[in-house]
This record gives structure tokens, C-alpha cells and sequence, in this order.
């Protein structure tokens, strides 16, 4: 089954990323989660407001966010808002060791959900898993509910 994918990511590794992005594994386009800089470039100058609403936007459909870790992706702002209303919603979390990079920042999204080095012949599959995984946790929590209820 396909799935739509909001990919967060640093954008000081934009090459990188655009590697698992563009892998063909799924269409660049905003209902996907993609933006181009412009788009991001233009709601920074209108503040953390408006990037907000870029980004829930994207997440807007979604059922998995994948990070995709560089060195430094553990502390941008927008990747722990990504993470928090991904969470919020319910979402798969899944994290890609980005290719072509030799440090990558803490693990930190393995709290939350699975993480692997970049292969781009189980990527679609690493997807699946993680909706699944939602889905499943989902279902649990709620069943707990109505049967403690």
C-alpha cells in the first residue's frame, strides 16, 4: 500500500536528503510533505507562526514522518515540532541514517520509532512497518480504553 511521507530533516543536509527523497520511492509534491526553499525561505520571514502552519500542513494526510538523522538534526527546532505533532496525530516514526554522511547526530528518534541505515530496496517497506506500527498502537490504546472504561 502506499503511503504519503512527511520526511523532516536539517536543511544544512538538503543533499543528502534529497537522495532518500527522491529515490523514487514517492512523488515531491506539498501533499506529500515536500516543500522547496522558497516556500520555507519565505515563511521564516514571517515567523515561527507561519512555519508552524507550513509544517502541520505537510504533515496534513500523512501516516508516517520519517527523520532523516544527520549530525545535527537532533538539535533543530523544527525537527523536535515535527516529532511532537507527529506524535501528537498519531503518525508512524521512522528514522534514516542519511547516506553519504559519516556522523550522525544522537539516536534520539529510536524512542519513538525504528531507525536503519539508508537502503533504498527496503525503504518502501520500512514505511509500511511504521504505519503499521501506529495503526497497531493506535488500536491498543484505544481498546485498553473501552475496556477499562
Amino acid at each position: 500500500m502506499a503511503r504519503k511521507v512527511f520526511f523532516s530533516f536539517h536543511y544544512a543536509d538538503i543533499m543528502n536528503a534529497n537522495i532518500v527523497r527522491n529515490s523514487g520511492q514517492f512523488k515531491p509534491t506539498a501533499d506529500t510533505g515536500f516543500y522547496d526553499a522558497s516556500l520555507w525561505e519565505k515563511a521564516k520571514t514571517e515567523g515561527d507562526d507561519a512555519i508552524k502552519r507550513l509544517i502541520d500542513k505537510g504533515l496534513n494526510n500523512t501516516s508516517v514522518t520519517c527523520f532523516l538523522i544527520g549530525e545535527k538534526t537532533h538539535a533543530r527546532k523544527w525537527c523536535k515540532y515535527e516529532l511532537q505533532k507527529s506524535l501528537k496525530d498519531e503518525k508512524g516514526i521512522l528514522g534514516i541514517l542519511l547516506p553519504n554522511q559519516t556522523k550522525h547526530g544522537p539516536k534520539w528518534i529510536s524512542k519513538y520509532g525504528k531507525f536503519y541505515s539508508w537502503n533504498h530496496n527496503k525503504f518502501a517497506d520500512w514505511v509500511e512497518q511504521a504505519a503499521k506500527d501506529a495503526l497497531e498502537k493506535r488500536t491498543s490504546v484505544r481498546l485498553k480504553t473501552f475496556l477499562t472504561g
